[in-house]
């Protein structure tokens, strides 16, 4: 077979008509990554997809759906990544359209594809393998492809020791082409994946591929830095071979953990040296306290978007169970192991609202949240809860209020009262009373607040949390 070479200024790319009467599949090359870069990127991308909560192992093509239809809105796209590892994956087809963007692995790629039409096949099996087209991408490149409905294709490593890609693959519309009524149905209830929506090679096809030499197929060879057929192209090749296994090897050391940040909301934070004379908390242990503290978080007026004070204090308290900061989290987890010997209380919230978490008969703020006492205003401008437990070392009460203010800011505090029982309980206090005071009173308020102005980001991060788990 004879080989040639065309430059290419722009994206090297291929369009290959097809033999019946669908679409054309077109590939194109898009950029070099570094040597040896795929291997670890696709080793490091299968395992953040391994962990999603979508994900799927089928067919040789593990795969997860990272967003689905929204069809309220007319929009029945949906966004899938996958990957074929060093064995490939068998033949099969869609009955849509596919568009997707990936990388090869360290040895690349080699995309097959067949155009023909049912029809074709009906009236000739052997239609299949002659119209079966190769085309080869290079190690450790970025590339996309797009083929049409019905399109029969088959992905495959270049070289044995190495994965062939990873790819985020965007189906336009996901109720599009010849579905069965099974994978109608699967789609319209929201529960479709990749293996649903596909259709493997029939046996009598697959019998005749097996006795097909692929390697007399006509071919399509793409590369970025040098013609397939040079020393510079061969030398590339074994370079990306030997360093993709290396730095595939030490991409183990590490952790595939990625990170979610959160901003807080803006807000102006403030301490007093104790409750307003109005206060629940100014009534709480009546026998008298060792310790308290007060602390607040000032909003502006555009920031609370027309909350009532009960409404913003039923959003705070569920700030307090569902965002806690990760670091009072943390002291606590070490606080519990400690003190699990004395028998004392555990719970994996901060202790000014770990009574939040309590299952216990008695009063409830909005039928949720158990409460020892509560108040809100007749106009709906002030609300409060006052929250507690009592412990062998301590009892300790704490409130939450929400004060709206004239200006339509509002203030959200976080205020709380110890009396110590005995002397384990006042060692206690003076060893946790600086962080209390400075980190965990602070931390804690700030983290709800955020959740009660923005709860959308927080239940991306538990989604998030939930698939890590």
């Amino acid at each position: 077979m004879q080989d040639t070479a065309h430059v290419s200024r722009s994206f090297p790319s291929i369009s290959l008509p097809s033999c019946g009467d669908g679409s054309p599949v077109e590939v194109a090359l898009i950029a070099q990554l570094g040597i040896g870069a795929g291997d670890a990127l696709l080793r490091d991308a299968g395992l953040r997809q391994a962990q999603h909560p979508r994900f799927v192992d089928a067919l040789d093509e593990p795969s997860a759906r990272l967003g689905g239809m929204h069809l309220a809105h007319g929009d029945a796209s949906s966004l899938y990544s996958f990957s074929v590892g060093r064995t490939g994956h068998p033949f099969h087809r869609h009955a849509g359209p596919r568009m997707f963007t990936a990388i090869a692995g360290s040895g690349g790629a080699q995309l097959r594809f067949s155009t023909v039409s049912d029809a074709q096949l009906q009236q000739d099996p052997a239609a299949f393998v002659r119209a079966l087209r190769c085309i080869d991408v290079p190690p450790d490149c970025l590339f996309t492809v797009r083929f049409g409905s019905g399109t029969w294709h088959q992905f495959v490593s270049r070289h044995p020791r190495h994965p062939a890609l990873f790819a985020l693959s965007c189906h336009a519309d996901e109720r599009s082409g010849a579905l069965s009524d099974a994978q109608r149905a699967r789609i319209d209830a929201g529960t479709a994946d990749i293996p649903s929506l596909t259709d493997t090679l029939p046996a009598a096809l697959q019998q005749l591929l097996d006795q097909t030499d692929l390697d007399q197929l006509p071919r399509v060879t793409l590369s970025l830095r040098a013609p397939a057929a040079s020393v510079l192209a061969r030398w590339c090749a074994g370079s990306r071979d030997l360093v993709g296994r290396v730095r595939s090897g030490l991409a183990r050391l590490r952790p595939a953990h990625g990170y979610i940040g959160q901003r807080a909301a803006c807000g102006t934070l403030g301490t007093q040296a104790a409750a307003p004379a109005d206060s629940l908390l100014q009534q709480a242990l009546p026998q008298g306290f060792d310790h308290q503290d007060y602390t607040y978080v000032t909003l502006p007026a555009h920031s609370i978007g027309g909350h009532s004070a009960r409404a913003l204090l039923e959003a705070v308290l569920e700030g307090f169970v569902r965002n806690p900061p990760p670091g009072v989290g943390r002291l606590m987890a070490l606080r519990n192991v400690l003190v699990a010997p004395l028998r004392l209380r555990t719970s994996p919230l901060g202790c000014p609202v770990s009574s939040l978490l309590s299952d216990g008969a008695g009063e409830r703020f909005a039928g949720r949240f158990p409460v020892h006492a509560q108040a809100t205003d007749a106009a709906d401008r002030s609300a409060e809860v006052l929250l507690g437990a009592d412990d062998r070392h301590l009892q300790f009460r704490s409130c939450v209020r929400v004060q709206m203010l004239d200006d339509g800011a509002a203030v959200i505090a976080l205020g709380t009262k110890v009396r110590t029982l005995n002397a384990f309980g006042r060692l206690y206090m003076a060893a946790i009373n600086r962080v209390h005071r400075r980190h965990v009173s602070p931390a804690m308020l700030r983290m709800a607040v955020a959740h009660a102005l923005a709860p959308e980001l927080a239940t991306a991060i538990s989604l998030q949390d939930t698939a890590l788990a």
